[in-house]
C-alpha cells in the first residue's frame, strides 16, 4: 500500500536488516489513507499531508520540519521523537498520540484535538494552541512555551510542564509563568504543577 502511494519518491534499504527509509520530502500526499504505516525515521519534511488519515501510524524520530498536516487524523499515532519545527497542524486530530520527547517549535496547531495525547517530556515552543483541545493529555517535564487562549480546552490535563506561556483573553495578550500560569491552567479544569526552570 505504502508503495504505491510514494511511487516515484525515494526508498533506501538499510544495510542491517529489511527496514526501509522513506523519502517523500516536498510531496504532496494530500487526503492519503496510511493507516497504521510504518514511517519510523521518515523523511517528511515539507511534505503535504492535508487531510490525511494516519490514526495508529508509526512516525518515530521521522523528520516532519515544515509538513503541512491540516485536518489530518493522526489518532494514536507515535510521534515519539519526531522533529515537527515549523509543522502546520491545525484542525488535525491527535487524540491519544504520544508525543514522547517531541521537538515542536513555531507549529501552528490552532483547533487541534490533543485529547488523551501523551506528552511526556515533549518540547513545545511557540507553538499556537489557540482553540486547541488538550483534555485529558498527560504531561511530564513538558515544555509548554505556548500561545493559549479562552478557547483552548484543558479540562482533565495532568502532570507538570515548565513555562512560560502567552495567553491571550480577555485582559489582553500576557505571559504567565509559575504560580499565575498554573492558577489559569487548573482554573480551567487542570491538575497542572508549573516547575520552576
Amino acid at each position: 500500500m505504502l508503495d504505491a502511494v510514494v511511487s516515484g519518491a525515494s526508498r533506501a534499504l538499510v544495510a542491517e536488516g529489511d527496514v526501509d527509509l522513506l523519502d517523500v520530502a516536498g510531496l504532496d500526499l494530500s487526503d492519503v489513507d496510511l493507516s497504521g504505516a510504518d514511517l519510523a525515521n521518515g523523511l517528511l519534511t515539507e511534505t503535504v499531508l492535508r487531510g490525511a488519515r494516519m490514526p495508529g501510524a508509526d512516525l518515530y524520530r521521522a523528520r516532519l520540519e515544515a509538513a503541512v498536516l491540516d485536518e489530518a487524523d493522526l489518532a494514536g499515532a507515535s510521534l515519539v521523537k519526531a522533529e515537527l519545527d515549523g509543522a502546520s497542524l491545525r484542525g488535525a486530530r491527535l487524540d491519544g498520540a504520544d508525543f514522547g520527547s517531541v521537538e515542536m517549535y513555531g507549529v501552528d496547531a490552532r483547533e487541534a484535538s490533543f485529547r488523551g495525547a501523551v506528552l511526556h517530556g515533549a518540547s513545545l515552543d511557540a507553538v499556537d494552541l489557540r482553540g486547541a483541545d488538550l483534555s485529558d493529555a498527560s504531561v511530564a517535564r513538558t515544555f509548554l512555551q505556548v500561545v493559549l487562549d479562552d478557547r483552548t480546552v484543558v479540562d482533565g490535563l495532568t502532570g507538570t510542564v515548565f513555562g512560560p506561556a502567552v495567553v491571550v483573553d480577555a485582559e489582553g495578550r500576557r505571559e504567565l509563568s509559575g504560580a499565575d500560569l498554573e492558577s489559569w491552567l487548573n482554573g480551567k479544569g487542570a491538575k497542572v504543577r508549573v516547575l520552576s526552570p
